[in-house]
């Protein structure tokens, strides 16, 4: 607080500015000022500008927007102001004219202007009576922008609305169904595995000496293994979003259940949604054969119709040399599988023309460098939408015996057919199969030479266009005709 002689002081200052201010005479600074000069002037501070006479019909517009008015200002001269404004501004301008006239404080009060476009232009008025004859100018600024932001206002309003009633029929929905579902489910922390909600099923369930779940831990109520079997499921669906079910057995009764898991992501965290399915008596021998096709001594590898590991058994991991089944998961199958990745895509056409494959030779390669001769069966199924591809693969390798360059040497040593010939594709290079397929025609075409010509080996020897002494040659070679080992260099030779 100042003290009284500055209070004083300050006092005295400001008379004396107030009586400066008043001593300019204002008329002869601005001297005459024209009457439509004025208006225009005071177009500046608002938006429309009207002239008015007694009786409230307009004399002159004036306006800083053109578009305002849709160019339909010229267009009000001589008509009655009321008779520019929509039915419901009537009354707010007779208010404002009646308040002019008696000089009441100005009051601004909207009025909306009908459009060629046909939405009303809003402008908010304000009257003041000028000079002895009662001329009236009402003065306008523009309310569209207010307009606009309070249409989108209540739009905003509206859709939030909206949206608010079709959460809350969801939700409604979502706790109906999930209360009249048959089949136990939970809700559950991400980050703490405690139940957040479950239905009357999973409390019948899982629910020991009648404490509710919601709060508890989980997993619960279920034997060593199946606590496991879900901890591992929990697990596997952080990080994918297909799980496969998995078979687990209660603490209580032995009642033995399938159980699915799903991973959701909320703005506020993470959620697992886990459901129990009861077995039934086939469902429950088909747990069974998954379990068997787990701990089976051959190999059994399910992809998609591109190659790519979905699911793989225990021998599969072994013998590829992987760290377990999820890394072999999203990987080609001609990663392991193939002596190249031909082998793997001449499987999935076969796959995609005929269904199966059956006893397909090719080589399983480990991941540490180990290679076995394996058999492959295939087959394909369908899903739902999606086909899968199962492959059975047999290591070979003991059947075999010995080395696949001792083995292909040794049934060189004797023609076969022509189908146990296809049987080495894959094993033995093309040069071989090549070899060997010239051996078994040459040998097909003696044998049907020597029937026509009734075993005349000479005239057999003419129409194969060969020497007889090469004939001979080519039949002990193939084991034709009983020849004995030193028949056909001589003594036969002279008998033809």
């Amino acid at each position: 607080m100042g003290s009284p002689e500055h209070s004083t002081h300050d006092e005295a200052t400001s008379a004396a500015t107030v009586d400066t201010v008043t001593a300019f005479d204002v008329s002869s600074m601005l001297g005459e000022i024209d009457t439509r000069a004025a208006l225009i002037a005071l177009t500046v501070a608002v938006d429309v500008t009207l002239l008015l006479n007694a009786e409230g019909r307009i004399c002159e517009v004036y306006s800083s927007d053109a578009s305002l008015l849709d160019n339909a200002g010229r267009q009000w001269i001589g008509k009655l102001w009321s008779a520019t404004v929509t039915r419901e501004s009537l009354s707010k301008v007779e208010a404002l004219l009646r308040d002019a006239v008696n000089g009441s404080p100005t009051v601004w009060r909207q009025l909306n202007h009908p459009s060629v476009r046909g939405i009303d232009v809003p402008v908010s008025y304000a009257v003041r009576r000028f000079g002895s004859k009662g001329t009236l100018v009402a003065m306008g600024r523009d309310l569209r922008s207010n307009a606009a932001l309070q249409q989108r206002l209540v739009e905003a309003q509206q859709s939030v609305e909206r949206d608010y009633w079709r959460l809350r029929d969801a939700q409604s929905l979502y706790r109906v169904a999930m209360q009249l579902s048959s089949e136990a489910t939970l809700v559950i922390d991400a980050g703490t595995l405690t139940v957040v909600e479950s239905n009357a099923a999973a409390n019948r369930l899982l629910a020991q000496s009648g404490t509710p779940l919601v709060g508890q831990v989980f997993p619960l109520g279920l034997d060593a293994e199946g606590t496991k079997t879900v901890a591992a499921q929990l697990s596997k669906a952080r990080v994918s979003s297909v799980v496969d079910e998995g078979h687990v057995r209660l603490l209580d009764g032995g009642r033995e259940f399938f159980v699915a898991c799903a991973y959701l992501r909320q703005e506020a965290g993470a959620l697992f949604v886990v459901r129990f399915t009861p077995l039934k008596a086939d469902d429950s021998a088909r747990s069974v054969m998954n379990r068997l096709i787990q701990v089976a001594p051959d190999c059994f590898v399910m992809t998609n119709l591109d190659g790519v590991v979905v699911a793989a058994n225990g021998t599969f991991v072994e013998l590829s040399q992987v760290a377990s089944e999820e890394e072999a998961c999203g990987q080609r199958l001609d990663r392991w599988l193939g002596r190249t990745a031909v082998d793997v895509d001449v499987l999935l056409t076969n796959l995609r023309q005929y269904g199966s494959v059956r006893l397909f030779v090719t080589m399983l390669r480990g991941t540490q460098g180990n290679a076995a001769e394996v058999e492959v069966s295939a087959v394909t199924v369908t899903s739902g939408r999606d086909q899968f591809c199962g492959f059975s693969i047999r290591d070979i390798g003991r059947r075999l015996g010995g080395s696949t360059a001792t083995t292909v040497a040794t049934e060189r040593q004797q023609p076969r057919s022509l189908d146990q010939l296809t049987e080495l594709v894959g094993r033995v290079p093309l040069k071989d199969l090549v070899g060997e397929s010239t051996d078994i025609i040459e040998r097909l075409c003696i044998e049907a030479a020597l029937e026509l010509t009734q075993d005349n080996r000479a005239a057999a020897a003419e129409m194969l266009g060969l020497s007889r002494q090469s004939l001979y040659v080519k039949m002990r070679r193939y084991g034709l005709g009983n020849l004995p080992p030193d028949e056909g260099n001589g003594r036969e030779l002279l008998s033809h």
